[in-house]
């Protein structure tokens, strides 16, 4: 599928960093429990997407070769304080302002080693702009806040991220979780009620032996998810119930609920 376009991703990392932002501003507790992700509390929350930031600037900013260790990332540890939603506050937007700066100047075909195989900055971007739009969607739910829709064009570019993750997954990780992403014959269809035709916010989704594969359309399938896209993107990244109201489970739920079981790499 095509990305989207380099620059717009950098706008996107620059915004989604301002929502974190104003979620810290709004009087969040610091220690509020992170309900997807149970581990964590918010400021723990803040601090992962602050380091994987810092180290993503490095490995642009550097044209790394080679895997660089998170410790040599500037002011990856954060502030010294816990507690500090100040100090947290800053310290997000400066990390923010740092990443967006070194992708631009990258450009999306400077190199920087990556996990995928895909070594460019243009990758980092993508990765990114999509951790991002997840982990802000965990802090508002710890922050007991509503988390606006995110725009139509980057969620469902999250989407076809995910979908090309449990493929890589599936490839190098054949043992892993992603295993059990294999219903031969079956099929999955997400569809975003509220978007306009032509960005083609559909997918079909099958799973066979041989790994997963997808296209974008309308197509029947075992079973569809229906409705507003951020709202899809989150139940089908098991941020949101599927009994989420507007969210509608039509044919195999427990075909869906597989895949939500199986797709725990992320």
């Amino acid at each position: 599928m095509t990305r989207l376009a380099h620059d717009r991703y950098c706008d996107e990392i620059a915004h989604q960093v301002g929502r974190f932002g104003a979620v810290l501003s709004s009087g969040a507790d610091l220690s509020a429990t992170v309900p997807t992700c149970p581990d964590w509390t918010l400021e723990d929350l803040v601090r992962h997407v602050g380091r994987a930031l810092r180290w993503t600037e490095l490995t642009v900013r550097t044209r790394a070769e080679e895997e660089v260790p998170l410790d040599r990332a500037p002011g990856a540890e954060g502030p010294p304080v816990t507690g500090d939603t100040a100090a947290l506050e800053a310290w997000l937007a400066e990390t923010g302002e740092l990443v967006v700066r070194a992708l631009r100047e990258a450009g999306p075909d400077g190199r920087a080693w990556s996990w995928s195989g895909d070594h460019t900055a243009g990758y980092w971007a993508r990765r990114m702009t999509h951790e991002l739009v997840v982990h802000g969607a965990d802090a508002a739910l710890a922050a007991g806040r509503p988390f606006e829709p995110v725009a139509a064009e980057v969620a469902a570019d999250s989407i076809d991220e995910w979908l090309e993750i449990a493929q890589f997954v599936q490839r190098v990780l054949p043992d892993g979780s992603a295993k059990g992403l294999r219903a031969p014959g079956r099929s999955i269809h997400l569809h975003a009620t509220d978007t306009a035709a032509d960005l083609d916010a559909e997918w079909l989704i099958e799973l066979p032996e041989e790994g997963v594969t997808w296209r974008r359309g309308h197509e029947k399938a075992s079973v569809a998810l229906r409705g507003p896209l951020t709202d899809v993107l989150l139940a089908f990244y098991r941020r949101l119930p599927l009994d989420t109201p507007g969210l509608q489970v039509i044919g195999d739920r427990e075909l869906l609920e597989l895949w939500l079981e199986n797709a725990a790499f992320g």
